[in-house]
């Protein structure tokens, strides 16, 4: 099997360590904190949640189709069978590691001293649930990742962004920045890839955009935070 499609598989035993830590180890950045009210204790569940959503995009969907998510993008740029589609499968596996492999371990390390990396990172599942859930509810009808978009993604980022509007260091500038972040993210993954399809960027360049672009809603998030807001 080659990796595009083992790299789920692997994904999906992950979340399930993950998941027996989470429920049996003590994964609080702060300790005197609720798990349920730990920024850090969130983004491991959000870590876990993204590993699963990505197991039903591109392991086998909520139908029993395997490594189906490909051929939605595919129609999504043009290319309605996936046989023929130029998408690389380099290109998916690039999108998905970084972001979930290394910037939610990332963030979670980093949220109790940075919280609103945290912040940031639910971002980006805030804004692909409902990349998930626009088409569902416009008449398309079910798209791989739909169900863990919307049973996971939406209550976790709803309760961290809660979280963060009640807390003088965050407020609402950290959550409209995470939100702007994550759309961004999904801007550029998209308008990168397009890029390539018409030939402006090459594979390497566009494999490159896709590891660092996690970096984005992380980054507008804490910039958020460490502007002072404008006095009256």
């Amino acid at each position: 099997m080659p990796f595009s499609h083992l790299w789920p598989w692997i994904g999906l035993g992950l979340a399930a360590l993950l998941l027996t830590a989470l429920a049996f180890g003590d994964l609080r950045g702060d300790r005197a904190t609720p798990r349920t009210r730990d920024l850090a204790w969130l983004v491991w569940a959000a870590t876990a949640a993204y590993l699963l959503h990505q197991f039903e995009e591109h392991g086998v969907d909520a139908r029993g189709a395997a490594y189906a998510f490909r051929g939605e993008l595919c129609g999504l740029v043009g290319y309605p069978d996936a046989a023929g589609c130029p998408v690389p499968k380099a290109f998916i596996t690039a999108v998905n590691l970084p972001l979930v492999w290394l910037a939610g371990p990332g963030a979670a390390l980093l949220a109790r001293r940075w919280p609103a990396l945290a912040v940031g990172y639910l971002g980006v599942p805030a804004v692909n649930a409902f990349v998930h859930l626009g088409p569902a509810l416009a008449g398309g009808g079910y798209n791989p990742g739909l169900l863990t978009a919307v049973l996971l993604f939406l209550p976790l980022s709803f309760h961290v962004f809660r979280l963060a509007l009640a807390r003088p260091d965050l407020g609402w500038r950290v959550v409209v920045a995470a939100v702007a972040g994550g759309a961004a993210a999904h801007a550029v993954l998209m308008l990168s890839l397009k890029a390539h399809l018409a030939g402006e960027v090459g594979l390497a360049g566009l494999l490159a955009i896709q590891v660092i672009n996690p970096a984005l809603p992380l980054l507008t998030a804490f910039a958020a935070a460490s502007c002072p807001p404008r006095a009256a």
